[in-house]
């Protein structure tokens, strides 16, 4: 068993009571009368795993985030249903979305809400981004410090999980420039002030060095992706990591690429410009975590094929080939993407009191990382769910 935390070598028995974790003990011990036994003895047990950057509108196939403003209302719904279930099915009992167009994810969520089939769901309604920025097609434009202001104001009101923000650029949407920063250091700000001043957090979408720099002076909460990328190169200076390991700000990589799949000619674009190589930025980021980093695993799923729902443990199988240990990957995922996402409470943890969101899986992937792709069972609210 992985807890969350640490590898527990011998075989334990975890007891569930309704939705939650009653306790766990080693196994041979007394159970209470009456308890239904269901015995896995060639799986390891995890927590469920929690993707903390999806977007449950894109279906994953090529333009899938250009094609969101063609959807119906219940064409949507299918898109995101089919997006969770994509998810679950891979072990992944929460998400977090980090963007959808007008509020579909969120309406979906508060529809839903005691929804057992389906895992949990975090979200941060439209991106804001600038006007004709990155991902501006879902809905979340403004420019200036009062509209910023008022646009957080608003998601308070909408019941947002997470305020995002694209402080940069992004390579799938045309006319924008991922090496350039969308806002000012003062702009950011001024976003993270009125979200926590509602109780809110703040991730910043942030490519270049430029934007992760702006983004720590601002003091956002969190950051997505941090390619470290300039006009030049992959640039990492030592005083911009020491400034994330002092702050603790968590880093999203959002690793996991789907090797089957020709990335899009924009990806490729940006990798040009970099001279960057997928072997090469799950180094960097092995380098971030050695460093101190907090990282934490998401998979960007629903953008393009390279990135499709589901896809999670491809994320964390990087994180090992980046040079983490099993249990600082595993935790990634787990514990480390609770506390990233304001649900260490309940979620991400293997012990009493949690909610009963379980993965088990055939094999090892404590001695054999790869195994996390063979899933035997989901337990989804002290439910089996796959």
């Amino acid at each position: 068993m992985f807890d969350g935390e640490r590898i527990v070598p011998r075989a334990e028995t975890v007891l569930l009571e309704g939705s939650r974790i009653a306790g766990v003990q080693p196994s041979g011990m007394p159970l209470p009368d009456g308890c239904e036994v269901v015995d896995f003895p060639d799986a390891t047990l995890l927590p469920g795993l929690i993707d903390t950057h999806v977007h449950l509108c894109g279906d994953g196939g090529h333009g899938a985030l250009d094609r969101l403003p063609t959807y119906s209302d219940d064409e949507m719904t299918r898109v995101v249903e089919d997006s969770l279930r994509a998810h679950l099915a891979s072990g992944v009992t929460t998400v977090r979305d980090l963007g959808d167009r007008r509020w579909a994810v969120i309406n979906w969520r508060d529809r839903n809400r005691g929804n057992t089939a389906m895992p949990t769901v975090l979200a941060s309604g439209p991106p804001i981004t600038s006007p004709g920025g990155h991902c501006w097609n879902m809905g979340g434009q403004a420019r200036g410090v009062d509209e910023l202001c008022r646009a957080v104001q608003y998601r308070a009101e909408r019941g947002v999980d997470i305020v995002k923000i694209m402080a940069s650029g992004g390579v799938s949407t045309p006319g924008t420039d991922s090496f350039v920063p969308q806002f000012t250091v003062a702009e950011l700000r001024a976003v993270v002030d009125e979200a926590h001043s509602a109780g809110l957090s703040v991730t910043a979408h942030a490519h270049p060095l430029t934007a992760i720099r702006d983004a720590i002076a601002a003091g956002v909460d969190a950051i997505e992706h941090g390619t470290f990328a300039t006009e030049t190169g992959i640039e990492v200076p030592d005083t911009v990591v020491a400034s994330l390991v002092e702050s603790g700000i968590p880093v999203c990589p959002t690793l996991g690429k789907a090797w089957d799949v020709v990335l899009e000619p924009a990806s490729l674009e940006f990798l040009r410009k970099t001279g960057l190589t997928y072997q090469a930025r799950v180094q960097t980021v092995g380098e971030l975590h050695r460093a101190g980093v907090y990282l934490v695993s998401g998979s960007d799923g629903g953008i393009n094929p390279s990135r499709r729902h589901g896809w999670l443990p491809e994320a964390v199988i990087d994180l090992v080939a980046g040079g983490l240990c099993t249990a600082d990957a595993l935790a990634s995922a787990t514990s480390l993407a609770a506390k990233a996402c304001g649900i260490a409470g309940r979620k991400g943890h293997i012990a009493a009191d949690f909610d009963a969101d379980l993965l088990l899986i055939d094999g090892d992937p404590l001695t054999d990382i790869t195994a996390l792709r063979s899933p035997a069972a989901v337990y989804l609210h002290g439910h089996r769910a796959t």
